[in-house]
């Protein structure tokens, strides 16, 4: 059993050293990380799991995008403990990220991912989304949180500064 909440400043440094532990390093290089930089989170969406003992098993953030006028969540990084997977919690948290946003108003949610994963969470590819370079076009995936919201959606992915 997890608890979940919204991520805090005294999660922050145990949520990073969850993600260096569990992606490669130079994550920070990517370009998803460059539509992050100087953009606050969502803070809502922002949360850790921990289990009954307190001990952090996993961590969703996601942040504000725009592809032209249109505004988007960019989910991710989303990290479950490598002693913690297999167990569905990775799921749970990106089904409540999306569930909150939705709540809060959102219409559309994307993330760079491997497409047979996140197909069971209703991701699709993008094909005419374009994040900034080296994504693989391949790994550009969507969710319409209200329906149609991708209908007609085309560009370049940029920072919602």
């Amino acid at each position: 059993m997890y608890e979940l909440h919204q991520e805090t400043r005294e999660d922050w440094w145990e949520v990073e050293a969850l993600y260096d532990l569990c992606f490669a390093p130079g994550r920070e290089a990517l370009s998803s990380y460059r539509l992050r930089e100087g953009v606050a989170p969502v803070a809502a969406l922002c949360l850790v799991a921990r289990d009954e003992g307190g001990i952090l098993a996993g961590a969703i953030r996601v942040w504000p995008v725009r592809i032209g006028t249109a505004r988007a969540l960019l989910v991710g990084p989303i990290a479950v403990h490598p002693t913690r997977q297999g167990e569905g919690l990775g799921g749970y948290l990106i089904r409540e990220a999306l569930r909150i946003g939705h709540a809060a108003g959102w219409d559309r949610a994307m993330l760079v991912g491997d497409a047979p994963y996140y197909a069971r969470f209703g991701f699709s590819r993008l094909e005419k989304v374009k994040m900034p370079p080296p994504t693989n076009p391949e790994r550009v995936l969507g969710f319409a949180l209200s329906p149609g919201a991708w209908d007609g959606i085309a560009g370049k992915v940029v920072r919602d500064a």
